[in-house]
């Protein structure tokens, strides 16, 4: 790890550590809300828990349809393997290797292929981009009392937007011969634009496969809003509906994956005071449900330990030091 990458990593847990101090200072946090004190809060938590296991699944799902329509023949349960290992290493292991660097370094193992496995790890991670601003859309449609709610629907409505006219920017920019020729000429920062490229120039004559990308897409984001909304039961949340969080949980998944801190943490939480805030629903429980999200990630990703530990087939020996998560 070079002390570029070292600084970084630190100001990212220092960024964490900051904002949960930060929210607990300012917030009356009771961690008992965290544990499910009846029978229905421990079924609405394992069955938070089961939506979180089961978007992984579904992400690997989602992950073999691109590669299988860029030209790569893996099986799913292979695909499943690396995803997990990934998770596990983004959220446990203190480094900048990111989860998604191990999955093309393990992918291009099993297919003597790295500059495909590249740009299906960058594609899978651009077709989850493309549903968020979406899902926000229709959950704030269908409730006509949810574009009313001030900060919270503005913050909603600008994260699907920026995120909508990125997407649109960056395959644009990608996606004409002129940009594919001029892009090839380059490494580093640039060669995933041109991942994104070399993908688009396959499938745009593959329509069903397109189509089956973006459904698995959709799936894995509808488990993640599921688990949140399941979560938020367990710790007895009662005014945070389905259209509530078809609404606002893409923005907060939008907004945990900005480059401020480890795992969302602080991140998340702070996003989700804003978002349930507006709801009435008090900023500890609030927190406690960013906090109990991110225990269920926890727990999921330690089904990975095993995949990491012994599925490499030395494949980390090729991973190049310092090289950071291609998912932010």
């Amino acid at each position: 790890m070079t002390l570029r990458s070292s600084l970084v990593l630190l100001l990212r847990i220092g960024v964490s550590v900051g904002l949960l101090v930060f929210l607990f200072v300012t917030v009356d946090v009771d961690l008992d809300t965290l544990w499910p004190d009846d029978a229905v809060a421990v079924i609405w938590l394992l069955t938070a828990f089961g939506c979180i296991i089961g978007s992984v699944v579904v992400a690997s799902l989602r992950w073999t349809h691109v590669c299988r329509a860029l030209g790569l023949d893996v099986s799913a349960w292979r695909m499943f393997w690396h995803n997990i290992a990934g998770q596990f290493l983004s959220n446990f292991v203190p480094t900048t290797i990111g989860g998604d660097v191990l999955r093309v370094s393990r992918l291009a193992k099993d297919t003597g292929d790295s500059p495909t496995s590249f740009t299906t790890v960058i594609f899978e991670r651009l077709s989850g981009w493309m549903v968020l601003p979406a899902a926000i859309f229709t959950g704030l449609l269908l409730d006509p009392e949810l574009r009313s709610l001030g900060a919270a629907t503005r913050g909603s409505v600008v994260a699907a937007t920026i995120t909508l006219l990125t997407l649109v920017v960056i395959i644009v920019a990608a996606g004409n011969d002129a940009s594919g020729r001029l892009l090839s000429r380059y490494e580093g920062p640039l060669r995933w634009l041109h991942a994104i490229h070399e993908g688009l120039a396959i499938l745009r004559t593959q329509p069903r496969q397109i189509g089956r990308i973006l459904l698995t897409g959709a799936a894995y984001q509808g488990l993640l809003v599921l688990g949140f909304w399941c979560a938020a039961r367990s710790i007895g949340i009662e005014s945070f509906g389905v259209r509530a969080a078809l609404a606002f949980v893409p923005a907060v998944l939008i907004v945990q994956v900005l480059p401020l801190g480890i795992g969302g943490l602080g991140v998340r939480e702070g996003a989700l005071v804003l978002f349930l805030g507006s709801l009435d629903v008090p900023d500890e429980k609030s927190v406690a449900l960013g906090l109990t999200i991110y225990a269920l990630t926890l727990a999921t990703s330690l089904i990975g330990m095993p995949s990491l530990v012994f599925g490499g087939r030395g494949a980390e020996a090729d991973i190049e030091p310092g090289t950071d998560e291609f998912s932010v």
